[in-house]
């Protein structure tokens, strides 16, 4: 809490800035920056809001951070801002876990349907006028590993049971007769769990542990022709392996939403693959997203004035909202 003294407030957005602020407007002096004027921004500032969470302008403009107390990113991942300066200051994180769980679980469930319809071969189809029967399979029984048992890991979680599949997770620490996922085993114990599944779902946060999770290794202890979905970072991936199992045939296919360069570049190979399904980091974009978004940082501003405790806080030496946090708030 800042007591009566009216707080400065930056948001970092670019071009673009956020919708319906006004009732913040009222309470605080707001810094709207792009990237270029952040440093500015920050001189002074109580808070930062970032707004744009893909910028990672923020470590380049720390060292003008002389009075900030709370940093809040409009995004589930931490990674663009969670750098060895803000690891060692006191100032407070948080971020906007809980908007997209359902959104991304949709999608995750549509793509499911999409490979097991064989729905993108019906489209090519239906365009050329060529009426060709097939056989679809079922989605019923088919065993699903989703990595990261976080809320967005554990609403597809729930989704996928609730259309018969078998589900198991993926996690930080094992444990049995989980209420969403049954079984979660210890990441440390992944690759002995993947030859069992027929979907492997990526969700985990970006950290140290975390990046390059998913290589050769990983490809080669899957199924052969198990489906592979990303919508946690790009970077949990190496994207050369992923191609190379793709390529082999290994693999039955792929749908991925994040990147570890995006936008995907026109000469990546991903593009024209048959069994890949390529989206550019929507799976959480729902009509009316932003306003949500607003609204979670306005709640949190709101606490943070009145000296409450925040919502979503986040460890920033393991890099998100621990489960016993989310629990208590």
């Amino acid at each position: 809490m800042i007591g009566s003294e009216t707080p400065v407030l930056a948001v970092l957005c670019g071009d673009a800035r956020p919708p319906d602020m006004r009732a913040i407007e009222a309470e605080a002096v707001v810094r709207y920056t792009d990237e270029a004027g952040l440093a500015d921004a920050l001189s002074g500032a109580d808070a930062l809001f970032v707004y744009d969470f893909l910028s990672t302008a923020v470590p380049g403009a720390w060292h003008a951070a002389d009075k900030l107390r709370w940093l809040h990113i409009a995004s589930a991942g931490v990674d663009p801002v969670l750098f060895p300066g803000l690891r060692a200051s006191d100032v407070v994180l948080t971020n906007s876990r809980g908007v997209f769980d359902g959104a991304i679980a949709e999608y995750v469930l549509g793509v499911v349907l999409a490979f097991a319809k064989d729905f993108t071969r019906s489209w090519e189809l239906q365009r050329r006028k060529e009426w060709r029967h097939r056989e679809s399979e079922r989605i019923s029984g088919r065993r699903v590993l989703v990595v990261g048992t976080g809320p967005i890991g554990r609403s597809i979680a729930r989704l996928l049971r609730a259309a018969g599949m078998s589900v198991a997770g993926a996690g930080r620490r094992a444990c049995v007769n989980d209420p969403d996922f049954g079984d979660v085993y210890a990441s440390s114990e992944l690759k002995s769990h993947l030859p069992e599944a027929d979907y492997v779902v990526a969700v985990a946060p970006l950290t140290d542990q975390t990046k390059g999770m998913f290589d050769a290794e990983a490809f080669s202890a899957m199924k052969s022709g198990a489906r592979f979905v990303n919508v946690g970072r790009g970077e949990l991936v190496v994207t050369s392996d992923l191609v190379g199992v793709l390529r082999d045939g290994r693999l039955g296919g792929a749908a991925l939403d994040v990147f570890d360069t995006e936008p995907l570049p026109a000469e990546s190979p991903l593009w024209t693959m048959e069994n890949v399904l390529i989206s550019p980091h929507m799976s959480g974009d729902f009509v009316g997203w932003r306003n949500t978004l607003v609204e979670v940082f306005a709640d949190n501003f709101r606490r943070w004035r009145a000296g409450e405790p925040l919502r979503n806080v986040v460890d920033k030496q393991l890099g998100y909202v621990p489960s016993e946090t989310l629990r208590q708030g």
